[in-house]
């Protein structure tokens, strides 16, 4: 058994040998910068020449230290201030971070600013990259181009004044998270051929032909997440019909998922996915577009777009191209509302106006639209228009409420149980490509538009 006098005498000499160690660790020389950077968890800048607000270009010191850095797999913290840098190349393993608002890399305008070619992982917090709206040469197509880069985390940095695309990514996986990208000359942020990328929190404004793209160069899983994001004022400086000015554009990539985001003065639309199977546009404000707000276009099938907001625009949301393999999706429960017949450009079939646009495998139910210029909802355009449902919708203030094709070759349409309020021309028309071809189908007998209209079956719906 151990006795008081003997633990006492035990804690002194654990106090005695503390001490001497002490004593020891005093004695000892101190550690070189690099060994103590490492104790703390990351390199010292400084060791490397690497200095805040130098006047003179920092890229040959700041590349030795982030290849050190990346052999020994360390993390670097840069101290507030400004860095002058040009031509880094990543290498295999970066860990960078700075001070939120304070440690700034400013492009001097040599070629590009950042670029990592078949890495393994690449870290950016906390830094704020500035281009200056600087040349960037000709084989550079960004500010920043991550080009196989494995997995990549970028969270909370401000990227500015690119003077083309700030940020475009090749074969990316990771997370985009609470950066702030703007004044870019291209598009805000590029990323094709992703791999479980997820873009989320991010503010995009003032880019001039695109917010948020999302490409593959053929038709492939992509699985992207698009997700809380604020686009604002996207133009279409290099023009077109909608290849540019959109705010979160989806080409050829599948199962991409669309979400809360705000998004607001785009040229053309909000929210456009081309070739994008398995799209999933929900609960977006999509507030002023210039054309289209949300569209599901060309060989586009298995969308579902449901829950959103559409005010201002010059169409509300399609989901069409029946006669390039576009067809299938579901909308519901959209407010679309405050649609204008002037859209951007000379349109060459039905033209601006409308709220909900349909053609194929479509359901389209308990939807609100409200202050359309032209048509409430279009179902079907000349032949291409199959197994459409349109039920359960409200449509108030347009001249035609619902606008559905009789012309040869259009086939089977269920619309019942809708509500018209405030219209003008018609409750539900048949039209034969743009010439109106039959009076108010709301106001006949079920029995006589089966006899003139054996594909439509129009019942219940309600005419204020």
């Amino acid at each position: 058994m151990l006795d008081r006098r003997r633990f006492i005498s035990g804690l002194g000499g654990a106090a005695f040998g503390l001490t001497d160690l002490s004593a020891a660790a005093a004695a000892r020389p101190a550690e070189p910068l690099l060994a103590s950077a490492r104790l703390r968890g990351g390199v010292d800048a400084a060791e490397f020449g690497v200095r805040p607000n130098a006047t003179d270009d920092q890229s040959a010191v700041f590349q030795r230290m982030i290849d050190e850095a990346s052999r020994r797999d360390l993390p670097i913290s840069l101290p507030p201030g400004h860095y002058p840098l040009s031509n880094i190349r990543l290498p295999e393993r970066v860990r960078l971070s700075g001070v939120p608002g304070a440690t700034r890399l400013r492009y001097t305008g040599r070629g590009f600013l950042m670029r990592a070619e078949k890495t393994q992982r690449v870290e950016l917090d906390g830094i704020s990259i500035d281009g200056e709206n600087r040349w960037l040469s000709e084989d550079s197509d960004a500010l920043i181009e991550l080009r196989i880069p494995g997995s990549v985390s970028i969270t909370d940095c401000d990227i500015a004044g690119a003077r083309k695309t700030a940020l475009e990514m090749e074969g990316a996986t990771g997370l985009i998270r609470d950066n702030k990208i703007s004044g870019a000359g291209a598009i805000g942020l590029f990323a094709r051929q992703s791999n479980g990328l997820s873009i989320h929190a991010n503010i995009v404004e003032r880019c001039a032909d695109g917010g948020i793209l999302v490409h593959r160069w053929q038709d492939g899983e992509d699985g992207t997440q698009i997700l809380g994001n604020r686009i604002s004022r996207i133009g279409a400086a290099s023009g077109g019909t909608g290849q540019n000015g959109n705010g979160i554009n989806v080409f050829r990539a599948q199962n991409v998922t669309i979400a809360d985001n705000f998004i607001a003065d785009c040229a053309f639309s909000a929210i456009r996915g081309n070739g994008a199977s398995g799209m999933i546009a929900r609960g977006n404000q999509c507030l002023r577009s210039g054309e289209t707000a949300l569209y599901a276009e060309f060989a586009t099938t298995g969308s579902i777009i449901t829950g959103n907001l559409v005010d201002g625009a010059a169409n509300g949301i399609s989901s069409v191209n029946f006669d390039s393999g576009g067809r299938l999706s579901t909308i519901s429960a959209n407010i679309v509302r405050n649609l204008s017949a002037n859209g951007p450009y000379e349109h060459d079939s039905v033209g601006f106006g409308l709220g909900i646009s349909v053609e194929a495998d479509t359901a389209v139910t308990g939807n609100i639209v409200e202050g359309a210029a032209r048509f409430g909802i279009l179902a079907g355009w000349g032949p291409y228009l199959r197994a459409v449902t349109v039920s359960d919708n409200v449509i108030r203030q347009a001249p035609v409420g619902l606008a559905v094709s009789v012309a040869d070759g259009a086939k089977n349409a269920l619309i019942t149980g809708n509500m018209f309020d405030q219209i003008s021309e018609g409750a539900i028309v048949g039209y034969r490509w743009l010439e109106r071809a039959t009076e108010d189908l709301a106001l006949l007998d079920e029995n006589e538009i089966q006899s003139r209209y054996a594909h439509l079956n129009v019942a219940r719906n309600h005419v204020g």
